[in-house]
């Protein structure tokens, strides 16, 4: 009996245990409320939209160049990416206006490619990164959720496929996983699914 409580006693680290943090419906709608703020509101915004609804990483955000928008087409095209490949994405309707919006309001004139500008020492720059991230954070706080990154609003999106009937080789398209063992986690936050091939716990009547 001691060697089987023993057993039971010991956590058993599960691969791909913990799942990724999203956020809820009405979570996002907070977010989105939060996000115009500052010198730059349309920027912000736009930034926001291109994590929530492409599910672009942070440095993928700000590597973006105006001439990676085919707006005829209805596409963006992400190069040097983390897989170091070319990938070719739809651009989602809310996402396009959100982009327009900026480039006609708010985007300075100037020679620079880069989609997302920031001004720095009386010149325009491309953004980093870390302002990307920042502008996440910043509108994360406004709304009164817990701090997020670029990634949270990935896993948002990869929860709302799901729910929507997606399935996991969908979600790792729109994540550009290479490999679906990579998009494997995403199969706990299918929890109606899920339910149906849950095993009964030892001892328990079901």
């Amino acid at each position: 009996v001691g060697g089987v409580i023993a057993v039971i006693s010991t956590p058993v680290q599960w691969k791909l245990a913990s799942l990724p943090r999203a956020l809820k419906p009405d979570q996002v709608q907070r977010l989105l409320g939060a996000v115009p703020y500052g010198r730059w509101p349309r920027r912000s915004y736009a930034i926001v939209r291109c994590a929530l609804d492409m599910g672009l990483r942070a440095g993928e955000i700000a590597n973006l160049l105006i001439g990676d928008i085919d707006w005829r087409a209805g596409t963006v095209t992400l190069k040097g990416t983390k897989s170091r490949r070319q990938d070719i994405l739809p651009l989602p309707m809310t996402t396009g206006q959100a982009l327009a919006d900026y480039l006609q309001q708010e985007r300075p004139a100037t020679p620079s490619p880069a989609l997302f500008v920031r001004r720095l020492d009386s010149r325009d720059t491309q953004i980093t990164t870390d302002a990307v991230q920042k502008v996440i954070h910043h509108a994360c706080r406004r709304a009164g959720l817990p701090d997020a990154s670029s990634h949270v609003l990935r896993h948002t999106l990869a929860s709302r496929l799901l729910e929507s009937g997606g399935s996991l080789k969908e979600v790792a398209d729109v994540l550009r996983h290479r490999s679906l063992e990579t998009t494997r986690i995403y199969a706990k936050l299918d929890t109606p699914n899920l339910a149906g091939v849950a095993l009964p716990w030892p001892g328990s009547e079901s």
